[in-house]
């Protein structure tokens, strides 16, 4: 546990150094418990998340960093590898392809480069997964942009 603790904080420091160099990510360590982190991250460009901020949630195990960490979405997301529901993100590198080389900050990272490029093929999200298998891109796209609007951006007063 001490080399987890360790390594995050080490994680912490280089967060607090590089928040200018990566505008996308918004990473923040709860004041009580370094072993639970919420990050915002900026839907990519050019996607139907453009405009949106979505908030994750991970959950670091004491074996961090040889176990990935636990990450879900708070903010809904309409995504072929996120679960509608509980925000569950099916990304290789969060299960069985993790590496001690990922950091939070890489996680985020990762992501994003999911949103930009959805994986169809493995769905939590069947209805997200089969309008893309089906070639349905424009009714995935509204669909997703709908749900960007509604739960990632700010609400206009």
């Amino acid at each position: 546990m001490q080399a987890s603790r360790a390594r995050l904080f080490k994680e912490y420091k280089e967060v607090q150094r590089e928040k200018a160099a990566d505008p996308d990510i918004q990473l923040v360590c709860d004041d009580s418990n370094i072993f639970k982190w919420t990050a915002l991250i900026k839907g990519p460009s050019e996607t139907p998340f453009e405009g949106g901020v979505f908030q994750l949630a991970f959950a670091v195990p004491e074996q961090y960093p040889l176990q990935p960490p636990q990450v879900r979405f708070l903010t809904k997301i309409f995504h072929p590898n996120v679960h509608f529901k509980t925000g569950e993100i099916c990304l290789d590198i969060l299960k069985n392809a993790w590496s001690p080389a990922w950091t939070l900050q890489s996680v985020c990272r990762a992501i994003i480069a999911l949103m930009a490029h959805p994986e169809p093929d493995s769905p939590l999200n069947c209805d997200s997964g089969n309008l893309l298998r089906s070639g349905d891109i424009r009714g995935y796209q509204s669909m997703a942009r709908m749900y960007t609007r509604l739960a990632a951006m700010p609400k206009k007063g």
